[in-house]
Parts: C-alpha cells; sequence; structure tokens
C-alpha cells in the first residue's frame, strides 16, 4: 500500500499498533505493521530493557514509542511537585473509601517486597506527569525509534525538538479539531484522530465525525483515524474518510502476544461493544475501559468522587497490584468481579485470541475484499 504514512514510516502497511506489550510491537512490525510501545507504566531500566529487545527481534524495520505527559495535571502549575508532596494531597476519605472496597470484595493485602525487586514506575516521578516523562524520553531517543507520540495534549517542546534533531517523527493524539490544529502549529508530523469508542483517553465525538474533520483541518500533514477500529472494514472506512493509516489499541489486548492479565483477557473475549464506559476511576481523566464492579463502586453514591491526574493512579496504585494478584485465582470472586482495564468499544468484535500478525494479515485481507466491493459498484 502507498499513503503518506507508509511512505514516512518506511513501512509495507498502515496499520499502527499501540501496546504495552513488547511481544506484539515486534509481531505486528514483522508483519509488516508498524508496532508502538506504550511506556507509561514502564520504569527507564525496563523501557530501556523492552527497546532493546524489540530492535534485536525486528532487525532493520522501524517501530516507535508513546509517552503520556498531560497538558494539564495536579503540581504542574508548581513546576512539579515531588511524589511525597503529591502524596499529602489525597484525601484520607478517598484512602478509606478505597480500604473498604478491598476489605468488602476480600482482596487480600501484597506480601512484603524482595529486597531486589526494582523500583516501580510511579516510586521515583509522580505517574502521568512530565517528570516522569523525561527519563523515559531520555531511554527512547538512545534507541532506533523512528516515532514518538504523545497522548494526552500537545507534546512538550522539548519532546519536539530533541525528536527532530534525533530524526525521529513525532505523533499526538486529538479529539478535537482544534486539538488537532493546535498540535500542527506546534510542530507534530502525525495527528492520531481518536474518536469518543476508542480505549483509553478519549473524548466525546464519534470516529466517523471526528476524523474527516481533522483531515481537511490539517492537510497536508497525514492522519492516522483510532476509536473502534479493529477490522478491515474499519480500516477501509478510515482512508475513505481521508487517513493515510489507522491507529489500533484495542485489538491487540485479546492476541496470543498479549500480556493481558487473563481474568481481564476472558472478560474481553466475552464483552459485548456495550460493556465498555468512560471513567476517571483508573487515570482521574475520562478514559473508556471494561465496565466492572470496581467502575460501578466509583460511580455510586458512596464514592467520594474521583481525584484529578496524578493522584488518583498514584492513589490506586496499590489496590491495582492487589486486585491484579488476586484475580490470578478464579476462586476470588471479589478481585475478579472487580478486575478490568482500558478497552474500546471494538471489544464486541475481540470474541478470538489470535496472534498479532495473524491479526494484522485479516486485517488486510478485508480490506481488499472490500474495496474491491466497493470498486464493484462503481461498474
Amino acid at each position: 500500500m502507498k499513503t503518506k504514512i507508509c511512505e514516512m514510516l518506511d513501512i509495507e502497511f498502515p496499520i499502527l499498533a499501540f501496546t504495552h506489550c513488547r511481544d506484539v510491537v515486534a509481531a505486528v512490525t514483522r508483519a509488516g505493521g508498524y508496532g508502538v510501545l506504550g511506556a507509561a507504566a514502564h520504569t527507564p531500566e525496563q523501557l530501556d530493557i523492552d527497546l532493546a529487545w524489540i530492535a534485536e527481534e525486528v532487525g532493520e524495520r522501524p517501530f516507535g514509542v508513546d509517552i503520556i505527559v498531560p497538558a494539564k495535571y495536579e503540581g504542574k502549575d508548581e513546576g512539579g511537585l515531588s511524589v511525597g508532596s503529591l502524596v499529602d494531597m489525597i484525601p484520607p476519605g478517598h484512602r478509606q473509601f478505597l480500604d473498604d472496597m478491598m476489605d468488602r470484595y476480600d482482596v487480600p493485602p501484597l506480601p512484603p517486597r524482595d529486597e531486589g525487586e526494582g523500583r516501580r514506575a510511579g516510586e521515583s516521578e509522580a505517574p502521568m506527569t512530565y517528570e516522569q516523562a523525561v527519563p523515559l524520553m531520555d531511554v527512547a531517543f538512545s534507541h532506533p525509534i523512528s516515532l514518538i507520540v504523545n497522548a494526552l495534549g500537545p507534546p512538550p517542546p522539548d519532546m519536539i525538538e530533541r525528536a527532530h534533531a534525533n530524526g525521529v517523527k513525532v505523533g499526538a493524539l486529538a479529539g478535537k479539531k482544534s486539538h488537532a490544529v493546535r498540535h500542527v502549529a506546534a510542530g507534530v508530523d502525525v495527528i492520531i484522530a481518536q474518536g469518543h469508542e476508542a480505549g483509553g483517553h478519549t473524548g466525546e465525538i464519534g470516529t466517523m465525525v471526528l476524523v474527516p474533520e481533522i483531515v481537511d483541518a490539517v492537510a497536508p500533514v497525514p492522519v492516522l483515524a483510532a476509536g473502534g477500529i479493529g477490522t478491515g472494514r474499519q480500516m477501509a472506512a478510515s482512508l475513505a474518510l481521508g487517513a493515510d493509516g489507522v491507529w489500533c489499541g484495542s485489538v491487540w489486548l485479546t492476541t496470543q502476544e498479549a500480556e493481558t492479565h487473563p481474568t481481564v483477557k476472558d472478560k474481553f473475549l466475552a464483552a459485548t461493544s456495550s460493556d465498555t464506559l468512560r471513567s476517571r476511576s483508573r487515570t482521574g481523566k475520562p478514559a473508556r475501559q471494561l465496565r466492572s464492579a470496581w467502575t460501578d463502586e466509583w460511580e455510586s453514591p458512596e464514592s467520594p468522587g474521583t481525584l484529578g491526574m496524578p493522584l488518583q493512579p498514584m492513589l490506586i496504585a496499590e489496590a491495582s497490584r492487589r486486585i491484579d494478584r488476586a484475580a490470578m485465582n478464579p476462586e476470588n470472586e471479589g478481585a475478579v468481579k472487580l478486575a478490568n482495564y482500558f478497552v474500546g468499544q471494538i471489544v464486541g468484535s475481540m470474541n478470538e485470541s489470535k496472534h498479532a500478525d495473524r491479526v494484522v494479515l485479516d486485517m488486510v485481507d478485508e480490506f481488499i475484499d472490500a474495496v474491491q466491493r466497493v470498486n464493484s459498484m462503481m461498474e
């Protein structure tokens, strides 16, 4: 295929895979697509290991990195607060609510940490802040990436400057036309138009409406369509709307290579497209995820409400690890009920676990069939 994004990134198929799993990045890249490693939950040490592994696995094929640097978060106006200062901002009532939830669902505490266990993301710098992102950028630019993406708001100026100095393209997600225009003015090379259907942080406008709006607003800058895309027919529709490729995230969560929690993966495979909702309960910003007892609890009358970013992810970090650990045992019904993760409305079509490269090739085959079907109507 020949689209602007294929030429820009030197790839065979205009299918970009956003994933937190290095195995998926490698599989999609080897299949002719383009893997992008989501690094928000990585420590710099973990990111260094994973990017070196990916580079070894894919050879000369290109790949990228996604880092979250939100435009707005608690403490930003003060130049970034220390982890300790942010921890002190978490109200006791929120801690009590979370402790009560863990007790009611019989989620056991974590075992003591091993002395040799490395630090976790967010322990030295607050998660999803500029202070956390800088060390990750340092690592990313030390590897042969060809694209770096910011997932929340315009990329900071130094990300764009460092990327271009290293010959790396910069991408940014946009949920509104005005966001996309602002990104381009800042120097972004690729716009990801992410519709309401998408998993994770997403806005109010549907993909079908958003993509052509952004395409027209930022031309000739290439646009990737995102949100509810996981099949070849949806890929064909995206290109018909003017996009130069697709950005897919949710569809990889049920692949054979994915590191998705087994309980959550089973929930995804059984879910319908109506089983997701936008909730602030994981990050403090609206993010589409699977509905579960966790999201219901945060929406209940007893909830104190969610905190802003990064306070909410700091508040729930240990509870999330407790739930994930306990939910590995199917007999722990409380943890299983609480378990969830980010996923888009495409989850209703994710009812079979395939290898990631098979997903790529199936999308391409279906894309060809869809285009041929439309062409036959023109004869």
